[in-house]
């Protein structure tokens, strides 16, 4: 059986410097895909979360719960709730500019999110080792201040850039490179540094 990684930073972990190039402290943070269902404008029934960046490594989001988000009759689905948080903890990487895969993501769920509600999420940075990044968020109801309802902690790590392009259909990438707009992250001074 192998050993299940942690979403705790361990001892020593250090919280990444912001890059010069992150977005603007207050600024919304881009979507990475036009169509992507936890982010993207373009998808008809997504969370169509929306970000903005904090002033050290962190950020805060929110979402509305509609109808297309139900698990239970007017109640989010317990999955998409884990959608929305990867969602807004993958944002973190747009602040230290690394393109980054999620490796484990731990979600507890404390009370019931009714649709109609806005899920408010702080998230931030709590730790790197090497291509190891450490996150923890959680989200309140209808207002920063709100109860809160959702916690979570993820794990994610810094992969190239092309992880993501290599791994798309050939098609697809030929459609997008006709539509520059459906990716907001491609940027030729894009950073990589695992």
């Amino acid at each position: 059986m192998s050993r299940v990684a942690s979403t705790t930073a361990p001892k020593g972990a250090l919280i990444p410097a912001r890059h010069p190039k992150a977005p603007a402290i207050g600024s919304k943070i881009p979507s990475h895909f036009g169509h992507c269902f936890g982010c993207g404008d373009l998808h008809p029934t997504g969370l169509h979360l929306v970000a903005h960046a904090g002033e050290g490594a962190d950020l805060t989001a929110e979402f509305l719960v509609t109808q297309d988000h139900q698990g239970a009759p007017g109640l989010a689905h317990g999955g998409l709730l884990s959608l929305a948080f990867d969602e807004a903890l993958g944002k973190l990487m747009w602040l230290i500019r690394s393109p980054a895969v999620t490796a484990r993501l731990e979600t507890d769920f404390l009370k019931p999110v009714p649709m109609g509600t806005t899920l408010h999420i702080s998230a931030q940075i709590t730790g790197q080792v090497n291509r190891k990044v450490y996150t923890s968020a959680e989200g309140r109801l209808d207002s920063p201040d709100g109860p809160v309802a959702v916690r979570a902690s993820a794990l994610f790590v810094i992969v190239p850039m092309a992880h993501f392009l290599d791994n798309a259909p050939k098609a697809y990438l030929e459609h997008i490179s006709k539509h520059p707009e459906l990716l907001a992250f491609v940027d030729p001074d894009f950073e990589i540094n695992p």
